[in-house]
């Protein structure tokens, strides 16, 4: 989400890799491959004046439709995409007005959900208690697809701009999927859910470091 964003929950896990889905358009090419507790893909404008601004426009969360996207139902997609988009007004309203027009110290938050899967319940409860099982499902760490057999998986892209003049300020791209972790394993989108808590508590973390904030709260990933 502008991607290095939330905090919290053990249940997901960074992928490997992400791929771009076209979100971003132009901006691919500032783009560079994230550190530690960043988005795989990450820009940071080193002109930013990020202690300027002290109000927020959240953007409807949008559905970048594509091969990732397209087998879910157009419920479940809305549901999601209203969900994130509440957690980052839980989040960044924590620090920053609440803004609908463009104007001084305003930033304005877009973002794309540009995948979203599903865990099978049944499946990753049984390979989450059964070692033999979970051998042949990605005991060994994420699998070529970026993450283990038969948990959920997320990814999303988003950006930061002056709302007032549309300088990018921040970018990223990220993925992340379940860990089979035992816990949330019997509901389908447990492992997305928990991706979108843990960027929108990195993206409040995240910012309150770059306006050079004292009390600023790490998330646990």
């Amino acid at each position: 989400m502008v991607l290095v964003w939330i905090a919290g929950c053990a249940g997901t896990q960074q992928a490997r890799d992400v791929k771009k889905s076209g979100f971003l358009r132009d901006h691919y090419y500032l783009l560079r491959a994230g550190e530690k507790g960043e988005a795989r893909l990450v820009y940071k404008n080193p002109q930013a004046d990020w202690a300027s601004y002290d109000k927020v426009i959240i953007d409807p969360v949008m559905i970048w439709k594509d091969a990732r996207t397209q087998d879910v139902s157009r419920a479940d997609l809305q549901r999601l995409a209203d969900e994130l988009w509440s957690k980052i007004r839980e989040a960044l309203g924590q620090d920053y007005a609440i803004a609908y027009h463009p104007g001084p110290g305003v930033m304005r938050v877009t973002v794309a959900i540009t995948e979203a899967e599903a865990s099978n319940p049944a499946l990753d409860t049984i390979s989450s208690v059964v070692p033999q099982l979970r051998l042949l499902t990605g005991a060994k760490g994420l699998v070529a697809g970026g993450k283990p057999g038969f948990v959920g998986a997320a990814s999303i892209e988003g950006k930061i701009t002056d709302a007032k003049t549309g300088t990018l300020l921040l970018a990223g791209v990220d993925r992340r999927a379940g860990t089979k972790n035992i816990a949330g394993a019997t509901y389908e989108w447990g492992d997305v859910e928990e991706a979108y808590q843990y960027w929108t508590h990195t993206l409040r973390y995240r910012l309150c470091t770059l306006r050079g904030g004292t009390n600023c709260m790490e998330p646990k990933a």
